[in-house]
């Protein structure tokens, strides 16, 4: 069973990423949803709420560092947690 009062309230930006500044911890503890243009995605790796746009892994071209690049897609974005 959740307990919603012991859950941080989730940030208008996050990223999955642990290295990146927007990582928020306490926020992954708990199972977040992200609804964009009214469909769930699960494949998010970071939203910014404010500006309307989710980032997501590109699913063959990598970076230097063999990181998958990131797609960023615009639109209605809504995050909750399971």
């Amino acid at each position: 069973m959740n307990d919603t009062t012991s859950q941080p309230a989730l940030p208008d930006r996050l990223s999955g990423n642990p290295r990146s500044p927007h990582h928020v911890a306490e926020c992954f503890q708990y199972d977040i949803g992200i609804m964009f243009n009214g469909k769930e995605r699960f494949d998010v790796e970071e939203y910014c709420l404010s500006e309307g746009w989710i980032k997501i892994p590109s699913p063959k071209a990598l970076d230097r560092r063999g990181q998958p690049l990131l797609i960023t897609l615009k639109g209605k974005v809504e995050a909750f947690y399971k």
